[in-house]
């Protein structure tokens, strides 16, 4: 394997946040619904606002775009340069764009789906846990938020279980504790019991802000 520079992990992790970057949710609903979804329901990009407004068929759309974004930056990485460091590097510079858009002045997600589309592709062992943790509380609770924090806890305590390399531990440990800490206003509205469920909805239907 070839020598790896700093530059090579800066440049990794770039590439990562330009692809991170890409708002698939505000471009997919205003291609094929014409409306700019930052104007409903929580004014954010990402797949349960999507849902809520326009419904699960977009919405699913969205979900596959925003993990794939992260996957395929660390999959040509990982061809191009097999180094943990490097695709991690990369997996976190996917994580931070998706939330930091640079085609939203730097605004945008809250990276649970890049974060669920990384550990898909680089914890398999931890993705089936995070996703059956993910899946009881919000088919009990009716509430994403929830269900994504409790997975992205989860998510490095499994990836160390399941004897993941360390840079991989630490991936997780970096993007679970990131993303809970971008559902900051979720966990207050979760403890005052004002959390909007989830509810499939038709944009004709919320009132734009």
């Amino acid at each position: 394997m070839e020598n790896i520079g700093f530059m090579h992990y800066v440049l990794g992790f770039l590439v990562g946040f330009v692809f991170g970057s890409i708002p698939t949710g505000l471009w997919i609903t205003k291609a094929l619904h014409g409306i700019d979804i930052r104007e409903y329901g929580s004014n954010n990009i990402g797949t349960t606002n999507v849902y809520r407004t326009v419904g699960a068929k977009t919405a699913i759309m969205v979900l596959l775009a925003d993990m794939l974004k992260g996957v395929v930056v660390v999959a040509l990485l990982k061809w191009y340069m097999d180094s943990d460091l490097l695709i991690v590097a990369a997996a976190m510079g996917a994580i931070l764009g998706h939330n930091y858009s640079l085609f939203l002045g730097f605004k945008g997600g809250k990276g649970a789906a890049t974060g669920m589309g990384l550990i898909v592709y680089l914890l398999p062992k931890t993705s089936i846990c995070c996703f059956i943790i993910a899946a009881f509380c919000i088919f009990t609770t009716r509430y994403v938020s929830l269900g994504s924090i409790m997975a992205s806890i989860a998510a490095p305590i499994l990836t160390w279980y399941f004897g993941y390399p360390l840079p991989y531990v630490g991936l997780a440990f970096f993007g679970g504790g990131f993303i809970v800490l971008r559902h900051k206003a979720n966990i207050q509205r979760l403890l005052n019991g004002t959390e909007n469920k989830i509810k499939e909805g038709h944009a004709e239907d919320l009132k734009k802000k």
